[in-house]
């Protein structure tokens, strides 16, 4: 029987010592809990502590300290467990390019001491779910960036796992292939009861798919809950400031509003912005009815308001109240 928790990892650090003995850490007490049967999203930023969690997760690296248990099984003490009871596509495509698709998933199955008739079976059902039925006699070099996700997908699938981890799924797809990418995940999850684990920095992506969404920054968890939930708490709208100006005297003029519901900035990091533009994400009750009294508010305050914008609260502007990054910054 499949423990309640598919994941359930308890303070895990990562500690990294530097050539002058300095303490860098990847991880820092890190607590992440995955039920069975759902998919989860992990978000963060460049650094965040993402890939580092998915190493120790799936035993190709050893915490520092901390404990975790994946399909019940403990990742120090019953790594070999672990490994059998999971599948894994990385973020880089991984396959050997002059191998037939049905050359690669009978390796993957053989490697796992899967006898022929089981390979044989699992080829044939997981090509039909990842449509490459036609192709799969043909080199993988001939295939195109949608199709070797695709055969990524089903190699991952190929010991019948009881949970799944994909880091960064579609990166690189354009948007038709991400939405078969996407159809193929939501039935791993709804025909076959399979665990997801998902790192992505798409925004919509985790909002669409995810069942529950995790936000980590400097190897933490900083909030989780469903993609809803985590978009209500912003307010029913939000008013994206662009400009120039001290952020202090203009957030806490808008802070003593009582139509404000939340208050985030950050300063742009990307190339393409001016040095100094600062954005702020005021969360309010009535956006249209609220933009003249925010304007004022910023102006009164010397705030330069170059752009501002009116729209419904979504799992990006999430990730920037909690991480201090604009999405186009992860």
């Amino acid at each position: 029987m499949a423990p309640t928790n598919a994941i359930q990892a308890q303070a895990l650090t990562k500690e990294y010592r530097t050539s002058d003995g300095q303490s860098v850490y990847a991880l820092q007490g890190l607590d992440l809990t995955v039920r069975s049967g759902e998919i989860y999203a992990m978000l963060g930023p460049n650094g965040a502590g993402k890939t580092t969690a998915l190493s120790i997760l799936t035993t190709l690296l050893l915490p520092s300290s901390g404990s975790a248990l994946v399909a019940g099984y403990d990742v120090l003490t019953q790594s070999a467990e672990v490994r059998r009871h999971i599948g894994v596509t990385f973020q880089e495509v991984v396959l050997d390019q002059m191998l037939s698709g049905r050359h690669l998933l009978n390796f993957h199955g053989q490697l796992y001491g899967q006898s022929a008739a089981e390979r044989r079976a699992a080829i044939s059902e997981l090509a039909q779910l990842v449509e490459l039925t036609d192709v799969l006699d043909r080199e993988v070099k001939t295939y195109s960036g949608g199709m070797k996700r695709r055969l990524e997908l089903a190699r991952g699938l190929m010991t019948r796992p009881q949970l799944l981890f994909l880091d960064e799924p579609t990166q690189g797809l354009d948007p038709q292939n991400r939405e078969s990418i996407w159809r193929y995940i939501r039935r791993l999850r709804d025909e076959m009861g399979i665990t997801l684990l998902l790192t992505t920095h798409y925004m919509d992506e985790a909002e669409t798919l995810a069942d529950r969404v995790g936000i980590i920054d400097h190897g933490k968890m900083v909030t989780e809950g469903t993609p809803s939930a985590l978009v209500s708490q912003l307010g029913a709208d939000v008013v994206s400031l662009q400009g120039e100006g001290e952020l202090q005297p203009v957030v806490a003029a808008l802070q003593a509003q009582s139509y404000v519901a939340n208050i985030t900035h950050a300063r742009a990091t990307n190339g393409d912005s001016a040095p100094g533009q600062q954005t702020i994400q005021v969360g309010v009750d009535q956006g249209d009815r609220r933009l003249v009294a925010i304007l004022n508010i910023a102006a009164e305050q010397g705030f330069l308001v170059q752009s501002v914008t009116v729209t419904r609260p979504s799992l990006g502007q999430v990730f920037l109240a909690q991480t201090g990054y604009a999405l186009r910054d992860a």
